[in-house]
């Protein structure tokens, strides 16, 4: 390769330093081909998830904007993991996207001695998408009215009743665990591959109360069906400002913030990185977006890959206690 110098020289660069000038060069324009074909979103819930709910509502808006298909895909399993590792072992391209809760993208490191990739090392953080508040719930025939009362009640029967989860690892079956060690009772744990099936076992009745995403419960709250207790969030939430904190019951530090955030593979180079959060930001801003997931009960987050580590550091420091004291394990 020859390039021609500003004072007339030449100058004569080897074969393999053109070529790397040629590859720096061309970056930009390979960012901006981004995406090359439809992007899959990687659910590792099952259809009916609040996972689920947010990554058809953004494709929906995703779809239009980058010129491609959009395609969800459910891939459930393992308290989350199985999803979540596929989007971990995806070529990091860009055209694989993850949408994928605290336990598989951090807690599960605490429950699983063997969870098939590193949270930390193998999946890049891009933005928080929302967030919604758990809500303790119970089946009517319980006949309890306040959370006060679902405690009396589980003290005096140890071990009786089953809660159930969206899976082994999840959020949902943290905050009950914690619940159950802080009011000194036991409760039976009966995980599920989602938030759907753990209300569909507690109308069924084979399981007798659960903390769920309130998206999941609150119709069936609202038909009667289930009976809503308290919050698991540290405030009262604008969403449900009826209802108590489990503070306010007296069981500290039980959260269990139901946020939902978006994943890329390591590896996926840093221009196709922002142009993905750029994308994904911006549909979530959009107001029919917001109303979309104001309707499902969930406040859109937006926040960026920063907001999103932080996020994730305290869910782990929150948690690992809880799991370490219960000696919780999954394999």
């Amino acid at each position: 390769m020859v390039l021609s110098a500003r004072d007339g020289c030449t100058l004569r660069i080897p074969a393999f330093a053109a070529a790397l000038i040629a590859l720096v060069l061309a970056a930009p324009a390979l960012a901006q081909e981004w995406p090359a074909g439809p992007v899959h979103i990687i659910v590792p819930f099952g259809p009916g998830s609040t996972p689920d709910l947010v990554a058809r509502v953004v494709a929906d808006k995703l779809s239009p904007r980058i010129g491609k298909p959009v395609i969800v895909e459910n891939k459930t399993g393992a308290g989350g993991n199985i999803g979540t590792e596929a989007v971990a072992k995806a070529a990091p391209d860009g055209q694989t996207l993850g949408l994928s809760i605290a336990g598989p993208l951090g807690v599960n490191a605490f429950l699983f001695h063997h969870l098939g990739y590193d949270p930390q090392k193998d999946l890049i953080p891009i933005t928080i998408a929302a967030t919604q508040p758990s809500v303790l719930v119970v089946s009517p025939q319980l006949g309890v009215n306040s959370t006060a009362e679902l405690l009396a009640l589980l003290r005096k029967n140890p071990g009786k009743y089953n809660f159930a989860s969206m899976g082994g690892g999840t959020i949902s079956r943290l905050a009950m665990e914690a619940l159950a060690a802080k009011s000194g009772t036991r409760i039976v744990h009966v995980p599920y591959s989602g938030s759907a099936p753990a209300v569909l076992a507690l109308l069924s009745g084979d399981a007798q109360l659960a903390c769920l995403p309130a998206a999941a419960v609150i119709p069936q709250v609202k038909a009667g069906k289930l009976k809503a207790l308290a919050v698991a969030t540290a405030r009262r939430s604008p969403i449900l400002p009826e209802l108590p904190t489990l503070t306010e019951a007296g069981l500290d530090d039980v959260y269990g913030d139901a946020w939902m955030g978006f994943v890329v593979p390591a590896g996926t180079p840093q221009p196709i990185v922002e142009r993905i959060e750029r994308e994904l930001v911006a549909v979530l801003k959009e107001p029919d977006v917001r109303e979309k997931l104001r309707a499902q009960a969930m406040d859109v987050v937006a926040g960026t890959p920063e907001e999103f580590r932080a996020t994730l550091a305290g869910d782990l420091a929150r948690w690992k206690p809880v799991i370490e004291k219960n000696h919780i394990t999954l394999d």
